[in-house]
């Protein structure tokens, strides 16, 4: 990873960081894009660290080890999925980074309530499927 890349990381980090992660239980919610319904929902697909896979499309196995790194340092880890969207993937309200790490570019199923705002889609309460 180079040092811009790194910095990215080190910023995207600090906006999660900065944002309470239980902040989510006690708000009230918006109207959800048609695309995602919040209904339960299987999803395969291969696991990334979405800075990085934002940032210049790391995928794959040439990228595990960075991959694994990033995860395990917190940054937001998603799923490349086979139906062609990226899907951001979240605990019941805690990041699941310590259990997807050992996933980094390997392809799983998980199983959660898919919703999506603005184009962003996410798999909330997801649990791999084994």
């Amino acid at each position: 990873m180079n040092i811009r890349n790194l910095f990215l990381s080190a910023v995207a980090a600090a906006v999660f960081a900065a944002t309470p992660i239980n902040a989510h239980e006690n708000h009230e919610h918006g109207q959800k894009d048609d695309l995602a319904s919040g209904e339960t929902k299987k999803i395969t697909g291969e696991v990334v660290d979405m800075a990085c896979y934002i940032d210049h499309n790391a995928t794959g196995e040439k990228h595990t080890d960075c991959a694994k790194k990033c995860i395990t340092s917190g940054l937001p880890v998603g799923l490349k999925a086979d139906d062609g969207k990226t899907y951001l993937l979240i605990g019941e309200h805690k990041p699941l980074n310590d259990e997807l790490a050992q996933y980094a570019a390997k392809k799983i199923t998980v199983e959660g309530k898919v919703t999506s705002r603005d184009g962003i889609y996410m798999i909330e309460n997801a649990v791999v499927q084994k």
